[in-house]
């Protein structure tokens, strides 16, 4: 038995260093960078990913195979067993032990690159000792397992169903959108198309494999409830595991009704999609499913079962499509004092200045406030910290693009996969997780060492698609500086009346001169417009919200803030001083996803206030 695992990250199988390896693959390809079929990689079929890798193999040149390194070996005069002793051995011919050092040894030129499965060992040990089953077609009845991955498959073509005994087929992180039922062989008990571009189940469901215990459609395009019915016992009775996480599936009640058909079905992996954000999802579907063991990857105790018990039989309002995220900020730290800047403004003594430090942060459009408000959105001058303006116009952030990309990194394909084909992932996944985002600002804090923002905010999401893209894609929080000047203005007098009493003494007007100068002339304050800056922005990773974890808590650090120096040089000492004394601007900050039946937990750092929306 063999499984093809087609590594296509590891550097050591780009094709020149394959030719350094392996001279027969050398003389088998004539290879230029401009002319080769590595260099400009495209949708292929299964059938051909399937022999460009038997190829490299080579199965059939030195030392695997039939040639004149082994032909008394398999000559008419050679034993049943195939084999003879080394004496014996004709000039230029190998022994079994010597040809199976050559495949085995690291540093051979005919060892396979570090990486590759066992199981492509073990098809070219067989390829030594008994050729003449992976001779023509023979070798396609040895395989159990094939395992392609990101070889840009693109169909799963009839010449499939040459494999007659394949009971495996690894498909991951190709770009098949559509698979044809009819061509996949009946033997097959595990399909795993992870990282696809599935969208629709029709016609893998019109035929399916009887015999399938194991369906694997994560990270495709799949959205409900159409694709709902396509999962129930009709077309898999024997289905034993199933995922789906890190779709777009949303009707969870219709999910879990097909779902219930499915007797044998022990595993099933639905995180990532946007029901899965409900608060009561994990209780209603282990209440809703008896015969499950495990839940995204969470083993289902006796005790969870008996907590959730009746939840299925009386959704009402625990199952309404809504998600409940709660955003808290605790402290900021590290803000320098503001009192150093004053002394280099000009006329500071003629002017009151105050400051004050606010965060902001970036939650996800379209969620719908307890009064039946808007969301709370700061000032144009703030709205716009921190984005990438071009990014905002599609609705993404820069951190947007690479949140997801990091996402898709962080599953277990991560390590089989080239960037080329780490970018083409990310496309596909970016499709369902681009977000827009409205800005929230917490209330403004006069200066301090230690500034308490004492900030907790509930939001709640009607749309779970727009969510799980906001989660997927992080948030961008930044503190913020306000800076109000204040300027004392005279208040030009009034006119005196116009009198006819006739002229005033001299000593009189001397008189009223001088309470004129004892009288202060009365001032008004007037306001400039605030002057804000950012004095750091980060984006926070909330991709792990998609997955188990109900917490995202984290100290953002933006580093030690440089502020302006006075003219005047500072003394060594005083160097010594400040940088002793330097404190890299911090400012506490966690998402927390609210699940069922778990009400909102307290802030680890202290009792807050809720910040409800006017």
């Amino acid at each position: 038995m063999s499984r093809i695992h087609l590594l296509s990250s590891h550097p050591s199988l780009t094709l020149p260093n394959l030719f350094s390896l392996c001279p027969v693959a050398k003389r088998r390809f004539s290879y230029t960078p401009e002319n080769s079929w590595m260099a400009v990689p495209g949708p292929r079929s299964l059938s051909a990913a399937f022999r460009e890798h038997l190829r490299l193999l080579g199965l059939r040149d030195f030392p695997c195979g039939l040639g004149s390194w082994n032909k008394s070996r398999f000559s008419a005069r050679t034993s049943p067993s195939g084999q003879e002793e080394d004496e014996d051995l004709p000039l230029g011919e190998e022994s079994p032990q010597a040809l199976m050092e050559l495949l085995r040894d690291p540093h051979s030129p005919w060892a396979l690159p570090p990486g590759c499965s066992p199981q492509d060992q073990q098809l070219r040990d067989m390829a030594v000792q008994v050729p003449q089953l992976v001779s023509g077609t023979r070798v396609l009845q040895v395989f159990r397992s094939l395992r392609i991955v990101g070889k840009d498959v693109s169909e799963i073509d009839e010449d499939l169903l040459q494999l007659q005994h394949l009971e495996e087929l690894i498909l991951c992180a190709n770009q098949i959108s559509r698979v044809t039922s009819a061509n996949l062989p009946r033997t097959l008990k595990v399909l795993e198309l992870c990282c696809n571009a599935v969208a629709d189940l029709q016609e893998l469901c019109s035929q399916p494999p009887p015999q399938l215990q194991h369906l694997g459609l994560g990270y495709n395009r799949l959205c409900g409830p159409s694709q709902d019915k396509y999962l129930n016992a009709d077309f898999w009775p024997n289905l034993v595991s199933l995922d789906l996480s890190f779709n777009n599936l949303t009707e969870l009640l219709e999910l879990v009704s097909q779902l219930s058909s499915l007797q044998k079905l022990r595993v099933l992996v639905l995180q990532g999609n946007p029901l899965a954000l409900i608060p009561a999802y994990r209780g209603f579907v282990v209440d809703g499913l008896p015969q499950l063991s495990v839940l995204d990857d969470i083993h289902i105790e006796p005790d969870e079962r008996h907590q959730f018990r009746g939840l299925a039989r009386q959704p009402g309002e625990l199952i309404r499509s809504e998600a409940q995220v709660v955003v808290s900020i605790g402290k900021i730290k590290g803000v320098p004092d503001p009192s150093t800047l004053q002394e280099l403004e000009v006329d500071t003594k003629a002017a009151a200045i105050t400051y004050s430090y606010c965060v902001t942060y970036e939650f996800a459009e379209g969620e719908e406030m307890e009064d039946g408000g808007s969301a709370e959105v700061g000032s144009p001058a703030v709205a716009t910290l921190g984005a990438d303006s071009s990014a905002r116009d599609m609705g993404e952030t820069k951190g947007q693009q690479e949140s997801a990309g990091r996402l898709m990194m962080g599953n277990k394909l991560a390590p089989v996969l080239s960037s080329p084909q780490k970018e083409k992932v990310t496309s596909i996944f970016l499709i369902f997780f681009s977000c827009a985002a409205h800005l929230f600002v917490t209330p403004g804090k006069p200066w301090a060492d230690t500034i308490d923002c004492s900030y907790r905010k509930e939001h709640t999401a009607k749309d779970l698609v727009g969510l799980k893209g906001y989660l997927a894609a992080g948030t961008i929080v930044s503190v913020v500086e306000e800076k109000a000047r204040s300027l004392g203005v005279p208040v030009p007098a009034a006119p005196a009346p116009l009198s006819w009493q006739g002229p005033v003494p001299k000593d009189k007007q001397k008189q009223k001169q001088q309470e004129k100068k004892k009288k202060k002339q009365p001032c008004e304050l007037r306001s400039d417009p605030p002057i804000r800056r950012t004095l750091g922005s980060r984006r926070v990773s909330l991709e792990a919200l998609l997955a188990t974890e109900d917490l995202v808590a984290t100290v953002c650090d933006f580093g030690i803030l440089i502020t302006e120096q006075p003219l005047q040089p500072p003394s060594l000492e005083e160097k010594v001083v400040r940088r002793l004394e330097a404190v890299p601007l911090t400012v506490e900050f966690q998402v927390q996803l609210l699940r069922w039946p778990s009400a909102a937990a307290q802030s680890p750092w202290s009792t807050v206030a809720v910040d409800k929306a006017p």
